[in-house]
């Protein structure tokens, strides 16, 4: 019969298809059932409809389960669903019921479960609180701490709250296993919600476990606070005296990656002395000879950072030989970590790279260990190889040769290159081995090999612009492969060598033509080379060249696109056409002499990644701030430092390269002449033209032809607009005359005319940023034209105030500008700011940072500038008072000061030095009878001598000096010489004793003492700055 739907329809027959009967005797029928459509309409339900459940279902079905077994099976196969990326979401609910268990393995898959899934399913984790709760209080240790771990796991918001009271009692709980798990929990919470944190007491109770008697409990501690103070806006962790005595005790206790911590954490301790800073020295060293690598690189930074301050008294024997002893100590476990597998092995030579840079003597005797072996890979061979350049020295430098000679003849290109370079960089370190080097480089050179050949070539160059005048008979032999040379560098560098040399080389104008062949087709750098090169062999021959030179400023003015090059071919055009005597000042000026030390990290980067050893820092060789978000620059302890008040974030990296070379030479110039360090060897315009940027014997001539370079060289030098507007006088013609005169008549007029300006601003000496002049009676203008300083003198003494100088260049300052100087008004220190907009957007939100320096300088207020300021416009900032309250750190020079200035754009870094004089405080004045005992007590082999030339009497200097706060103690007359006997005192209680002679002739000679070496040489260039003023 049909069913109630008719659709479907029943046919009972028998097996044979006739009427039912039976088989055999049984009783049971056998019947066969067919089911077909009734209708005509077909359905597709039958497709959707399955008796399989699904996984879901089964393993919701095997969760529900009342045995065991099957339940922890079936959360097993959740946990292994959830690992290969399947979404097992669903199920909840379902495995929150399995918490209710006191099986400990199955609590804790549930526990890997929920915090995975707790953060996508918010609602349902409040469910599982109140069995986290309740295993808080299990009397089982092992469930407490899983259920307090688990809980600082689950990063939603609805559930810290709940967590605060479990976690405040696992904290004090009596088990050590409980309250170390309590402790990271902390650290995990104050991620997700800090201020929380913070109210509830949880940094106190942290600090207290500090005292645990369990020495895991401690070093977690120690963790969870470090992991706190990284993320904080303020400082919740520093180690006291009382503390750090457990922290040592629980050293050796502990496990390994509990040291780790411990280490890390005694290394931002600052020794209150010597004495200190010895002991806990040797409580660490015992860690050199851990089995675990990270311990003994965490034990080498504290050793490294803690010998700053061993023996820093004097020139105390017992602290000498104490730094002497664990120099010894040092170098077998680094050696150690150098035989371990090649991952090890470069995360080891990276650190030693550092502790090399620092202290080269902990490792001069173990050269050997450094040599490349044959199956090392690439990366731990270029690092060893760095190693061996450092280490490099006198003593050793023949067997580093010879080693050096081997590796040049590698199948491995790349290395092979690296190893000539090294070849090269050993005579540039090594004066008394350069012949030697040559030698080894010629050797090479003969091989004939195209890539050894022309790396020979490059260093070469670097050769004779380290020892000119020296080994120019080898250029015949570098001759020989030009030919053979393919590659921009090598070209560049043989053309420069032609160049230099061109009036000793015969045939100097056919090398030179045979380069102009495909002058075209070449490489930017070979062209701009090539053009510097044909301008230098001009000017030494210039009879036979015309018409060589002629052609190729012809097409580099008319022919190509490059502006760098037509730019410079522009300004040798107008130079040679106009003032033939000004262009040979230019390009054959003498150049700064190069050394082996630019590929040094700048000291305090140095400092940091001291500090940052056996870290990720440590290996990319750039601080933490630069590769992990949020992260803040470390703060490091510093030698002879004041106690803290309150800590001081350190900037990032606030120099890189040459930029920082740059800024000290840029505040140089404000300075008596000094040596100037070298540009960078990648600085190729200024190495072709052989500008000197901090100035030299034709300050004038070099800065306005500079001033018109394209690329690479700095269009402005700071402290005046010279150089600019000197490029523009020669692209006009006959303009440096005029503008000369035009600076005379305003510096006159800057001595005797009322000048005064928002910001401590003058008179516009070059039409350009304005000069400061001090407000005392006859003040002081100055003007910066050149590499020098050009006071024009006053009616009367004042306080001297240098001239504004440009700190940051638009250029590096994404079209901020900012310059300005240093003066001292009534007892006050002031940094005086100029901010111009070179911008096409307004800039707004200024602020000012100072590092740690010297002198603890820092601002007194915030830093105050009309703002937003429009493009194209400039304003002064507000003079900002600088207090002396911030933590010293010992900075090279001593007056190097590193400031950090941000906007609406970004934050810039950069470098200014300190004029000396605005340090000197008004109570300097000694009694006759100290200043006698303390002349007698100081040293002679340490006294600081100088000539100042000047036309100035006894009294008109002593009343220069008085008014920068030196005070005469006394005055004699000796065989017809007029003697002045000076004190002087710095903010930071340095005291200066002074012995002036006054000569027949007008002239002074300073003789200046001080039971503090290191001022001595800033303040004697300070006092010629202040006498010649």
């Amino acid at each position: 019969p049909n069913t109630s739907q008719g659709t479907i329809g029943v046919l009972v027959v028998s097996p044979h298809a006739g009427p039912p009967s039976y088989i055999g005797q049984s009783e049971h029928r056998f019947w066969r059932v067919w089911a077909r459509p009734t209708d005509a309409t077909m359905t597709d339900s039958r497709f959707f409809s399955t008796t399989k459940k699904g996984e879901i279902y089964e393993l919701k079905a095997d969760l529900q389960n009342d045995k065991q077994g099957k339940k922890k099976d079936a959360v097993k196969k959740v946990i292994a669903s959830m690992t290969v990326g399947k979404d097992v979401s669903a199920l909840f609910p379902d495995v929150v019921n399995c918490m209710q268990t006191g099986n400990l393995e199955l609590k804790k898959l549930v526990y890997l479960y929920l915090m995975n899934y707790a953060k996508s399913q918010p609602d349902l984790a409040i469910l599982a609180v109140n069995t986290f709760v309740k295993d808080c209080s299990d009397s089982n240790p092992l469930i407490r701490a899983l259920a307090v771990r688990t809980m600082g796991c689950i990063r939603v918001d609805r559930i810290t709250e709940y967590l605060c009271e479990p976690l405040r009692r696992c904290l004090r709980d009596d088990d050590p296993y409980v309250r170390k798990t309590a402790a990271v929990c902390v650290a995990k919470l104050h991620d997700i919600n800090a201020e929380l944190v913070e109210e509830q007491g949880f940094l106190d109770l942290l600090r207290d476990l500090l005292s645990d008697s369990n020495p895991m409990v401690v070093a977690n501690a120690v963790a969870a606070l470090q992991e706190v103070n990284s993320n904080s806006a303020r400082p919740v962790f520093e180690l006291h005296a009382a503390t750090l005595n457990k922290l040592l005790t629980a050293l050796n206790e502990c496990t390994e990656w509990g040291q780790v911590f411990i280490l890390d954490s005694l290394a931002t301790y600052q020794p209150s002395d010597a004495r200190e800073a010895e002991s806990i020295c040797e409580r660490v060293t015992p860690r050199l000879q851990h089995s675990n690598a990270a311990v003994v690189l965490s034990a080498v930074k504290v050793l490294m950072k803690y010998m700053e301050f061993c023996g820093q008294g004097g020139p105390d024997e017992a602290g000498g030989g104490f730094v002497a002893g664990l120099v010894k100590k040092l170098a077998p476990p680094l050696v150690t970590l150098i035989s371990s597998e090649p991952e090890v092995q470069y995360v080891a030579l990276r650190n030693i790279n550092l502790v090399v840079q620092r202290r080269p003597e902990i490792l001069k005797n173990e050269m050997k260990v450094f040599f490349v072996k044959y199956n090392d890979p690439i990366y731990v061979k270029i690092e060893k190889l760095d190693i061996i350049i450092r280490l490099a020295a006198e003593h050793n430098i023949t067997q580093v040769l010879a080693e050096l000679k081997e590796y040049a003849t590698e199948v491995d290109v790349d290395f092979v290159r690296k190893s000539v370079r090294a070849i090269g960089r050993c005579a540039i370190k090594i004066e008394a081995a350069a012949q030697r080097c040559i030698n080894a480089l010629l050797e090479l050179i003969q091989t004939k090999v195209n890539y050894v050949v022309q790396e020979a070539i490059v260093v070469i160059k670097d050769i004779f612009r380290k020892y000119p005048n020296q080994y120019e008979s080898i250029i015949a032999k570098l001759c020989e492969n030009l030919d053979t040379l393919d590659e921009p560098e090598a070209k560049a560098s043989m053309i420069w060598i032609i160049g230099e040399y061109a009036d000793r080389i015969d045939n100097a104008d056919e090398l030179l033509e045979s380069f102009l062949e495909s002058y075209h087709d070449e490489n930017t750098q070979v062209q701009l080379q090539l053009l510097t090169g044909v301008v230098k062999l001009f000017l030494k021959k210039p009879h036979n060249t015309q018409e060589l030179v002629q052609r190729v400023l012809t097409y580099v003015t008319q022919n190509s696109d490059n502006p760098d090059l037509r730019d410079r071919g522009y300004i040798y055009w107008r130079l040679l056409s106009t003032d033939p005597a000004a262009a040979k000042a230019v390009v054959l000026s003498e150049k700064p002499l190069i050394s082996d030390e630019m590929d040094m990290l700048d000291a305090p980067l140095l400092d940091e990644l001291i500090g940052e050893i056996a870290t990720l820092a440590s290996v990319y060789h750039k601080p933490a701030s630069t590769f992990v978000a949020g992260k803040t620059a470390a703060v490091r302890p510093t030698p002879k430092a004041q106690p803290q008040q309150q800590q001081q974030q350190q900037q990032q990296d606030m120099m890189g390269g040459g930029g920082m070379q740059q800024q000290q030479q840029q505040q140089q110039q404000q300075a008596p002449p000094q040596q100037q360090q070298a540009p960078a060897q990648d600085d190729l315009l200024g190495d072709l033209l052989g500008l000197d940027i901090g100035g030299s014997s034709q300050p004038a001539v070099q800065q306005m032809g500079g001033g018109m370079m394209g690329g690479g060289m700095p269009q402005q030098q700071p402290g005046a607009m010279g150089m600019g507007m000197g490029g523009g006088g020669m692209m006009g013609g006959g303009m440096p005359q005029q503008q000369q005169q035009q600076q005379q008549q305003q510096q006159q007029q800057s001595a005797v005319g009322a000048m005064g300006a928002v910001g401590g601003g003058g008179m516009d000496l070059l039409g350009g940023v304005g000069a400061p002049v001090s407000t005392g009676a006859g003040a002081v203008g100055a003007s910066q034209v050149g590499g020098g300083d050009l006071f024009s003198l006053s009616t009367g003494p004042g306080a001297v105030v240098l001239p504004h100088a440009t700190w940051l260049p638009a250029q590096k300052g994404k079209g901020m500008e900012v310059s300005g100087t240093f003066s001292r008004k009534q007892g006050r220190v002031l940094m005086e700011m100029r901010f111009s907009n070179r911008a096409m957007q307004p800039i707004a939100g200024f602020a000012v940072q100072l590092n740690k320096n010297s002198f603890g300088l820092a601002p007194a207020e915030p830093l105050t500038v009309p703002q937003p300021l429009p493009p194209n416009q400039t304003a002064d900032g507000k003079p900002l008072q600088l207090l002396h309250n911030s933590p010293i750190l010992k900075m090279d020079p001593v007056n190097n000061l590193q400031v950090a200035i941000k906007n609406s754009v970004d934050v810039f870094y950069f470098a200014v030095l300190v004029p000396m004089h605005v340090l000197w405080v008004e109570d300097g004045l000694m009694e006759r009878g100290s200043f006698l005992q303390t002349w007698k007590q100081i040293s002679p082999e340490t006294e600081q001598k100088a000539d100042v030339p000047c036309q100035l009497s006894a009294d008109a200097a002593g009343a220069k000096l008085g008014a920068n706060n030196v005070f005469t103690v006394a005055k004699r007359n000796v065989e017809g010489l007029d003697l002045l006997y000076c004190s002087l005192k710095y903010s930071n209680g340095i005291l200066v004793l002074l012995e002036i002679t006054c000569h027949p002739n007008g002239s002074l000679s300073v003789a200046a003492k001080s039971q503090v070496v290191d001022v001595l040489a800033a303040t004697v260039s300070a006092l010629k700055a202040v006498l010649t003023a």
